[in-house]
């Protein structure tokens, strides 16, 4: 071991950067978060990892939605909402 260490080029940050990711803090709710570890726990995941996943499946799942299927789905569910709604008086 030396007797002294020159950190004048030291730089903040992880050790091995990860290609790809970003670091970021967020605020998510307690039960989700908990949520969460206990499900990497149970998997032998990361916690992380599976957030993640999770948010990528959501953005596959929506993103991939064509302009005119989106418009479809909402014609679709407000149709069927004034289908089952009560008339009104005029």
């Amino acid at each position: 071991m030396k007797d002294e260490y020159n950190f004048s080029e030291g730089r903040r940050g992880a050790v091995l950067p990860q290609i790809g990711k970003t670091r970021i803090t967020i605020y998510l709710d307690n039960d989700v978060l908990e949520a969460f570890r206990t499900h990497a726990e149970n998997t032998g995941s990361g916690y992380q990892t599976l957030i993640n996943r999770a948010l990528r499946e959501y953005l596959e799942r929506f993103n991939g939605m064509t302009d005119e299927t989106m418009l479809r789905r909402v014609v679709r569910e407000e149709l069927e909402r004034v289908m089952h709604s009560e008339p009104t008086s005029a």
